[in-house]
């Protein structure tokens, strides 16, 4: 407080005591006794709203300030980009809605190695601590699916006698890096996987202006196989760009709302015509509705789902024994494999040749095929898996595969339960 300020505060209320005092003394002199107690609480108020105008001040300056620092909350947690403050000990102090989301909501109070477990990362932000300036580094997050952000650290300086603090930002680049491999994939996965069937129709041109030119036999016979090489090539494009776009996007979770029970029921009657020509039937074991274990709401994108489900149940009867049956089971699950946390899993049995133990941890890689054969003939790209593992991964959740030769093979899909504020909105 300045001397000016002091003076001010001690000298005015002395001068209006003593005016208020001349003022009950002459009223006593002039005999208006009764008048006394109302000008002493007059003074009074006077003077306590006097000595309370720098507390009415602070009271104002306060709300402003508390103003500021909810309308500067309101626009971090608005921000897309996760935000975090540290202290000089690396302790988070405060984070935004987005870093909450991407990191769980017990992030604050602890070290950010405790949310960040990327060596680089810490690396960047002891630098930033240490008063060896900005740090701006690309770094990737494996949970709960591989991500890629540009972490930006810099020190914030505050008044004298308050300490600095570190301020992190994370900038979501997952998109352009997929973009990226994407491209490259495409370009080798299509010079691989094209070069036979571009080769084979390469071969029959040739025949058919050469030694079959005059035979319509062979003709024929060359046309039908040119036209099954033709399709197979464009099944495998639109298969690859389908598995690049849900690659793009895998890091995003799907928001919409889908009920699984009418889902699979819309599967099934889309590969029942194709089972009974196999004389195969479709089994559904669903939860009785309206009990504890009844089928839940599914937080995903209806259209994907469809997709993994159709693709599965359809590999179950093209590999399927003729005659038998195939199974879809629905069950609650405490945990989810790999991931934690409550669920429900969706298993599809058939019953065949099996795949052998070696084959199982490779079964989802782009294009491998456990009879190349076998797997030509029946129209298959060796990609179907691979885009199922992206979806069930988009979703939280997890696929599952467990065989024995000669008996049977199971696919399994396990889901999370949307939370109660996720079906709430």
């Amino acid at each position: 407080m300045t001397a000016r300020g002091l003076i001010s505060n001690i000298v005015a209320p002395v001068a209006v005591l003593g005016a208020f005092a001349l003022i009950i003394a002459l009223v006593w002199l002039a005999g208006l006794f009764a008048l006394v107690p109302a000008f002493i609480f007059g003074t009074a108020l006077v003077v306590i709203g006097y000595l309370d105008r720098p507390k009415r001040h602070a009271g104002t300056a306060r709300a402003e300030r508390d103003d500021g620092e909810g309308l500067a909350t309101a626009i971090l947690d608005s921000l897309t980009e996760p935000v975090f403050l540290l202290n000089l000990r690396r302790k988070v102090i405060a984070a935004n809605r987005a870093a909450l989301v991407l990191l769980g909501e017990n992030i604050t109070g602890r070290d950010l190695s405790m949310s960040i477990r990327n060596p680089d990362a810490l690396d960047a932000v002891d630098a930033v601590i240490e008063g060896r300036g900005r740090r701006n580094i690309e770094i990737s997050l494996s949970a709960p699916v591989q991500q890629y952000f540009r972490l930006h650290a810099g020190k914030v300086y505050r008044e004298e006698g308050q300490p600095d603090r570190v301020v992190v930002v994370l900038t979501d680049v997952t998109g352009i890096r997929r973009s990226e491999q994407m491209r490259a994939d495409f370009v080798a996965n299509v010079s691989h996987e094209l070069r036979s069937p571009l080769s084979a129709l390469v071969g029959f041109i040739e025949t058919l202006k050469g030694p079959a030119r005059d035979d319509p036999q062979a003709r024929e016979r060359f046309l039908d196989i040119m036209d099954g090489e033709a399709g197979r090539m464009t099944r495998i494009i639109d298969d690859l760009l389908s598995l690049s776009q849900v690659e793009t996007k895998e890091h995003i979770q799907p928001e919409g709302l889908v009920d699984l029970g009418a889902l699979l029921a819309r599967v099934e009657a889309t590969i029942e015509g194709k089972a009974k020509r196999r004389n195969m039937t479709l089994a559904r074991n669903m939860p009785a509705s309206g009990t504890s274990d009844a089928v839940p709401t599914v937080l995903g994108n209806e259209d994907e789902l469809i997709e993994v489900f159709q693709n599965l149940l359809d590999n179950a009867v093209k590999y399927g024994r003729e005659g038998s049956a195939v199974e879809i089971s629905v069950d609650n699950v405490e945990r989810i494999p790999e991931k934690g946390g409550r669920g429900f899993s969706v298993a599809i049995r058939n019953q065949g040749d099996g795949i052998a133990p070696e084959h199982l941890p490779r079964l989802t890689e782009r294009f491998y095929r456990v009879d190349k054969g076998r797997s030509r003939s029946m129209g298959g790209t060796g990609l179907g898996l691979a885009i199922v593992k992206h979806l069930v991964s988009r979703h939280r959740g997890y696929l599952g595969v467990e065989s024995t030769l000669g008996q049977d093979t199971v696919f399994t899909v396990f889901l999370p339960i949307p939370s109660e504020s996720s079906t709430a909105s």
